[in-house]
């Protein structure tokens, strides 16, 4: 059986174009919401804990003194590469590697940072521990990612959906459950603050590897979710297309 690093490096090898050059995640708007929300400036070393294509390793980049990019998916740091390269960023680095453990030393980093991954991990709790073990005193735990409705039908829906439309989902969880991992890693109370990435039906299966058998449950399960927003994405038909919308979370807390 596929460990759940094989599924992740399988799913984001395919994905790795589509994933890169999507428009919710090179959304300018979005990247300077998270930059702005951590309190980053000139001085701080940033580390992206599963970085993907490198878009968020870029934007603190453009700002900061270094930003560090690491991800399990050799093809995702190709892309990141490429472009901190077309945009002449020369205060990057990569590394391909788990995040469990992260391969650096006690407080390297002044603003830890992931974005869009926590969902991927299956164990959460572990991966925050180990952001705050890598970052600075007077530093600042970053998250951001997609949240569950605290409705637990809603949550689990979701999650039932998402993991058919991409093998590597874990879990995502709901505000209530995120705030809970900060307590845990004993981090406190975060500051939160709170987005939307809106798409539609087809565009975000063209982006996704699933089951060829899989793809008309989940769209059935859109259609269900129109009555009742079963999925907790505020689902709406407009036309012959279903529009839908991501709520993602951003949770910061000082170290």
């Amino acid at each position: 059986m596929a460990s759940n690093a094989d599924i992740v490096v399988d799913q984001f090898t395919r994905q790795a174009a589509p994933f890169a050059n999507s428009a919710a995640m090179r959304d300018e708007d979005a990247l300077r919401l998270l930059v702005e929300f951590s309190r980053a400036g000139a001085h701080d070393t940033v580390l992206d804990v599963a970085c993907g294509p490198g878009l968020v390793v870029a934007a603190f980049a453009k700002m900061c003194r270094t930003a560090t990019g690491i991800d399990l998916t050799p093809a995702m740091i190709d892309k990141a590469r490429e472009h901190a390269a077309a945009l002449g960023l020369a205060n990057v680095a990569w590394h391909v590697g788990n995040v469990l453990p992260l391969p650096f030393p006690d407080r390297a980093f002044s603003v830890v940072v992931s974005r869009f991954a926590f969902h991927h991990f299956p164990d959460p709790l572990a991966v925050l521990r180990e952001m705050a073990r890598v970052c600075t005193r007077a530093g600042r735990i970053v998250v951001a990612d997609m949240a569950a409705s605290d409705d637990p039908k809603r949550a689990a829906a979701l999650n039932t959906m998402e993991r058919l439309r991409d093998p590597s989902h874990a879990r995502a969880l709901s505000p209530a459950e995120l705030r809970g991992l900060f307590a845990q890693a004993d981090l406190g109370t975060p500051r939160e603050t709170t987005y939307d990435v809106r798409g539609e039906l087809e565009g975000l299966l063209a982006g996704s590897f699933p089951a060829p058998a899989d793809v008309p449950v989940i769209r059935k399960m859109f259609a269900d979710s129109l009555a009742d927003d079963g999925l907790g994405m505020k689902t709406k038909q407009k036309g012959d297309k279903i529009l839908l919308s991501y709520p993602i979370a951003i949770l910061a807390a000082d170290v």
